[in-house]
């Protein structure tokens, strides 16, 4: 193993151009795409799959017995946080396990040794995480058509709150993979932190029919923000203010964006 900090390497090394930053950023970015598309079956069908379950049995099954949530069908109202939590996952769910099995199978080694920045290397990962996720999010969407009529009432807000949010939580799959030290820990926090957020983070639901102290309780929920302001882009309804909720994403981006240079700087799991 390499023993000198990763910081000392980068000043040791000439600075490269921006065109072969480019070319280093990219190859970790095609890298990560055809890692998960190539095993398509294992990455994108199951989430499908398991989406179309959830339309089919609470949307037309328990949604007819539920009838309207905040001035719409069921369907119509738990398909953007659908899609938001197919988001989620994948996009964390991607970088976790590919940044694990680099540091397992000792490939990120290489990476160590070339002459490229630490920033270009957890770009290229997020990207990587973030394509996983607008993939399956898009396929997501698509299978939602055969189920509900989605109009967009505020592409703008529609399209940055995913991108976003699959930043943040690509970047949380990084932090994960970085501590991991085995394939049972980068399982722990989408099981035991992820999946609970996300069910109590208003998919199902709307918090307008929670008591005044559940309500409050699940604002401190940050998955509600991005539920919300997403059910907002699409349907022109929000339990939450979406300038608070844009606020909080950019700055829970920042934090993560800046340990997660911070772990590589410091070689923090990666050398033993």
């Amino acid at each position: 193993m390499m023993n000198s900090p990763r910081v000392a390497a980068d000043s040791a090394t000439p600075k490269l151009s921006s065109q072969l930053l480019l070319i280093s950023f990219w190859t970790i970015v095609v890298k990560e795409v055809r890692r998960f598309t190539r095993i398509w079956a294992q990455t994108l069908l199951p989430p499908a799959i398991t989406m179309t379950l959830y339309f089919i049995i609470f949307g037309n099954l328990i949604g007819s017995r539920i009838g309207d949530m905040g001035g719409f069908g069921y369907m119509d109202y738990i398909v953007p946080g659908l899609i938001m939590m197919s988001v989620i996952t994948n996009s964390y769910g991607n970088v976790v396990s590919s940044f694990f099995g680099t540091k397992f199978q000792h490939n990120i080694e290489e990476l160590l040794v070339a002459p490229v920045p630490n920033w270009v290397i957890l770009s290229g990962y997020v990207i990587g995480g973030v394509s996983r996720g607008l993939a399956v999010g898009l396929i997501v969407t698509l299978l939602s058509l055969f189920f509900t009529d989605l109009q967009i009432h505020h592409l703008f807000v529609t399209i940055s709150i995913v991108l976003l949010t699959a930043v943040l939580f690509a970047l949380g799959g990084f932090i994960n993979a970085v501590y991991a030290t085995t394939f049972d820990d980068i399982s722990i926090i989408p099981t035991f932190v992820l999946t609970p957020l996300t069910y109590l983070g208003g998919v199902f639901y709307s918090i307008q029919l929670l008591p005044s102290f559940w309500q409050g309780v699940s604002q401190l929920n940050p998955i509600l923000y991005m539920v919300n302001t997403f059910r907002y882009g699409i349907l022109g309804v929000s339990d939450i203010n979406i300038g608070f909720a844009f606020a909080m994403i950019f700055g829970f981006i920042v934090v993560l964006a800046a340990f997660s240079l911070h772990l590589l700087n410091k070689g923090k799991g990666i050398r033993n």
